[in-house]
């Protein structure tokens, strides 16, 4: 069998295959001559130290000349990974050069005292970003030789001198088929083998004997392995193509699938190249173009993250995406940040390198290398294929491309018989698919069985995100919605959302097909029971898809949302009763969810105004179905029981509000209830004793805390003396918090010093209210969770509680020990958050509504609310919303007299306080 050639234009590549002049990297003459020097007079200590000393300069010379290359032409990725392997190839050769002409001579070498020296793995491909790995094969014919073993010895220490990764082996030829054999790993790295120095006979019998004895025959074996290894390597990375994060060289779409598909390639066709691959009919040439943009944009990717880091980081971490955004000449535009575009093209190559994987896989089925999956074939075959489709490998395709273009429509309809069948999409119907994207036009776009076909995969089949996300990878979706296209990949650069824009909308629409199906009735009561009680499913469906599709521009994305789903309903066929529900649920779909979450809902005015935003029992049931699905398809963890709470209680609320009318709301008749309640849950009680806790109260308190809270203060509160401080901490399961609750005399502060010892032993406070009785006494309590969103573990309430009270106390200042506890990691520096202040007096009926949208930190809860305490705010509760590093305060305040801010001048001075107290605290948070 013909071994292959090794890759004419990258194993001796002349200065033209580089990113900057030969010369300028490596002066190779003038290094050997300073060698040659040099050997006269020093002996093998002194020469090695010699040879060291010239080989680092000449590095670092090289690679400052290469990354300046980069800076300049920083998309430049090949010339610049064949200059890094070029100048490694320099160094490793003058050290062979050095260990066996100068260190360990031999005048007369017999036939097994020779050595070849061979790159594998990446460096092998001539591909090395600026801090790779060096691996290297010490080949022998026979036994290795105590000559080689000295060789070898002194060029790995002259290596390591150099601050090298070098990664090595010796082995006789026998050893490597041997290994190989048995060791996948090490039979790749064995395919990819380059010679560099030394007796290149030894390294032509490697390549023949591996061809001949261990390659041929196990193709198979080969790519069922690589298969598994890609699987199981994405599955170790998160699995999706859209982490927020991604890993450049392991991660899905990353440069280790493409690197799969040469290895694949290589192992079955025996080519050298990528581009060996068009000929065989495996890559069209637009297709081989594509591998070549996104293998040349995520090397340099790949080589700005090793340059700006200083060693061998491929993981895009927030920070860093900022800064490789900037290196590649990013900007910011269109109401969006560098960093946002850069991530798009990221994904958008993610896509492209999933595809052609593909594709790929295609080929070696059709050649029986990779077996059909029987399991699959045997259950689905009995589906019948309807024409112009069959199935080939138990995969759905077409019978004739001829066929199949003859009605454009079946553009769409092939996703729809994949949903009816069960079938998966053959990657060559894919291919021909996305060749023909100009087929779908306006004309098709008006077609009423297009528009019929595409509703039918929303609503009829119960699985609609998969035909979905096969439709938006292959480009189908953006051409048939062209209002799409801009949010394809379109990264939304925060903590909050973990997919893109367009990954997000199909996770919404598959959150609300779960909910359909019947799979969330535990977790999900008051969605499932409107979903199985009946809505306009079209509405709803069509809503989900369009909500978000006015991200990314400078202009309010639900307002713009709402204007581009005007559009696209009517083409879809919703009447205009359909078509103003659609337009209202995408220019109000975060309604619901802000309501909830940032505001009071205790105070009758929110539900009353929320009310009267809905309108009708209708829309509030909608609304609630599509926030539900909005905020579960944001990520995983982001949907907990306290969203489900608030979402709850809202909707039960306004629910009663829009039928029985506002007056149901009355605090009044409210609080009469509340303690009637707290009377029946405490029966053990005298009637003096429930007297007094009934009465000491205002409404305010009965309204805003539930029964449980009520019990709990009730006995915090009896026979309390003024010097004692309570505090109960207790697990509320239903809302994934840890209540705290506190009863102590009323005094100015108390809020804050309280939000200071909760931040000083690591609470993120969700939620708090306080209240103060007729006689005096203070009921703060505040809802607080853990760093990862969760209730604090029992054994953890113990310190919790000691820390409270011993800064209660003031034995722990928080102001002081807060300074070295609220600093920002660095990944999480990157996020810029504009801080907004809001004063509402008519969203209250006696409070002033301050909300502060501002970047989340450490801390930030005591700053604020000790702020206002040194102004003489009354602060009566205060609603935490979080999303991601974004954070919504809420506090509802009065002033000192117990008045609202009607004053401008006092609200400006308060502005301006709260941002010098939010502007010092991010300067330490960053320092």
């Amino acid at each position: 069998m013909p071994v292959p050639e090794p890759r004419p234009d990258l194993a001796e590549p002349t200065p033209d295959h580089l990113i900057c002049p030969a010369d300028e990297i490596f002066d190779r003459g003038a290094i050997m001559a300073a060698v040659d020097a040099g050997a006269a007079d020093r002996n093998a200590a002194g020469l090695r130290a010699l040879t060291v000393r010239l080989l680092r300069a000449a590095l670092d010379t090289g690679s400052a000349a290469i990354a300046a290359a980069i800076a300049e032409r920083p998309f430049d990725a090949h010339p610049a990974v064949r200059a890094q392997a070029w100048l490694t190839d320099c160094i490793v050769r003058t050290v062979f050069e050095v260990a066996t002409r100068h260190l360990h001579p031999l005048n007369s070498p017999t036939s097994g005292e020779r050595l070849a020296l061979l790159a594998v793995g990446g460096y092998g491909r001539f591909e090395m970003a600026p801090h790779s790995d060096v691996d290297l094969l010490f080949l022998t014919p026979y036994k290795i030789t105590p000559w080689a073993e000295s060789v070898i010895e002194s060029m790995l220490y002259m290596l390591w001198d150099l601050r090298l990764k070098v990664g090595h082996s010796s082995r006789t030829v026998k050893d490597c088929l041997r290994l190989g054999r048995d060791d996948i790993t090490i039979r790749t790295a064995l395919l990819e083998h380059r010679h560099i120095c030394g007796d290149e006979s030894i390294s032509t019998e490697l390549g023949e004997r591996l061809w001949s004895e261990l390659f041929r025959g196990t193709e198979a074996e080969f790519i069922e392995a690589k298969l598994a290894e890609r699987e199981s390597r994405h599955k170790k990375q998160g699995g999706q193509r859209y982490v927020v994060e991604p890993n450049v060289k392991e991660g899905k779409g990353g440069l280790r699938d493409l690197q799969t598909l040469f290895w694949v390639a290589k192992y079955v066709h025996q080519v050298s190249r990528i581009a060996d691959l068009k000929p065989l009919g495996v890559f069209t040439a637009e297709e081989y173009a594509t591998f070549e943009d996104a293998d040349e944009f995520l090397w340099a990717v790949r080589c700005h993250l090793h340059l700006i880091t200083g060693r061998a980081m491929d993981q895009l971490t927030f920070d860093l995406q900022v800064e490789v955004a900037a290196r590649m000449g990013y900007e910011d535009k269109s109401g969006r940040r560098a960093v946002e575009h850069f991530m798009q093209d990221y994904f958008r190559h993610a896509t492209a390198v999933g595809e052609l994987t593909r594709i790929l896989l295609t080929s070696l089925e059709a050649s029986h290398v990779k077996r059909e999956p029987l399991l699959q074939g045997f259950i689905r075959r009995r589906k019948k294929v309807r024409p112009p489709f069959t199935m080939r490998q138990g995969r759905l395709t077409v019978t004739t491309p001829e066929e199949f273009l003859a009605d454009k429509v079946n553009l769409l309809r092939i996703f729809q018989e994949g949903l009816r069948t069960g079938l998966l999409i053959h990657p060559d119907a894919m291919r021909l698919i996305t060749a023909n994207l100009d087929q779908i036009d306006d004309e098709m776009r008006a077609d009423k069985t297009a528009v019929r076909i595409f509703l039918d995969l929303l609503l009829k089949h119960g699985n609609p995100e998969r035909a979905l996300r096969r439709m938006n990878e292959l480009g189908v979706l953006a051409a048939f919605i062209p209002e799409f296209q801009p949010i394809v990949a379109m990264m939304q650069f925060n903590m909050y959302h973990s997919y893109t824009v367009d990954e997000h909308t199909i996770q919404v629409i598959s959150a609300l097909a779960e909910i359909e199906r019947g799979e969330r009735v535990e977790e999900l009561p008051v969605a499932s029971r409107i979903l199985n009680e009946g809505v306009n499913r079209k509405v709803l469906y069509v809503a989900l898809f369009c909500h978000d599709l006015g991200k990314g521009r400078e202009e309010d994305h639900s307002i713009l949302g709402a204007r581009l789903a005007r559009q696209i309903a009517p083409r879809l066929g919703l009447t205009k009763a359909e078509t103003k529900t659609v337009e209202w649920l995408v220019r109000y779909h975060l309604l619901m969810s802000d309501m909830a979450q940032k505001r009071d809902l205790s105070d009758p005015r929110t539900v009353r105004g929320f009310a009267k935003a809905v309108g009708s029992r209708e829309r509030l049931d909608l609304l609630l179905v599509l926030t539900v699905c909005d905020i579960r398809g944001v990520g995983p963890g982001v949907w907990n029981n306290w969203k489900a709470m608030l979402l709850r209680e809202l909707y039960k609320q306004t629910a009663l509000a829009l039928e029985e009318g506002i007056e149901a709301l009355s605090t009044g008749a409210r609080a009469k209830e509340a303690r009637k309640a707290l009377r029946d849950a405490l029966p053990d009680w005298d009637g003096k004793a429930i007297r007094i806790e009934t009465a000491r109260h205002y409404d305010p308190y009965w309204q805003g805390l539930s029964t449980a809270e009520h019990i709990v203060f009730a006995r915090l509160l009896r026979d309390i003396t003024p010097e004692e401080i309570r505090i109960e901490l207790t697990q509320d399961h239903d809302r994934d918090a840890t209540r705290a609750a506190f009863a102590l005399a009323d005094h100015p502060g108390i809020f804050s010093r309280l939000a200071g010892a909760l931040a000083l032993v690591g609470a993120n406070v969700v939620d708090a209210r306080t209240y103060t009785s007729k006689d005096g006494w203070a009921t703060p309590v505040f809802w607080v969770q853990d760093h990862d969103g969760k209730p604090f573990e029992e054994a953890r309430l113990g310190r919790l509680e000691a820390m409270i009270h011993k800064t209660l106390r003031g034995e722990v200042v928080a102001r002081e020990a807060m300074r070295d506890r609220d600093k920002l990691k660095k990944r999480e520096r990157a996020f810029r958050v504009p801080t907004n202040i809001t004063f509402d007096n008519e969203g209250s009926e006696i409070y002033t509504i301050i909300e502060v949208d501002t970047r989340d930190r450490p801390g930030l809860l005591y700053d604020l609310t000790r702020t206002m305490a040194d102004a003489n705010v009354y602060i009566a509760s205060a609603v935490i919303a979080t999303y991601g590093e974004q954070v919504v305060d809420t506090f509802y305040v009065k002033d000192m007299f117990g008045l609202k801010f009607h004053n401008e001048a006092k609200r400006k001075v308060l502005d301006r306080k709260l941002r010098e107290a939010i502007e010092k605290g991010a300067e330490r948070a960053n320092a």
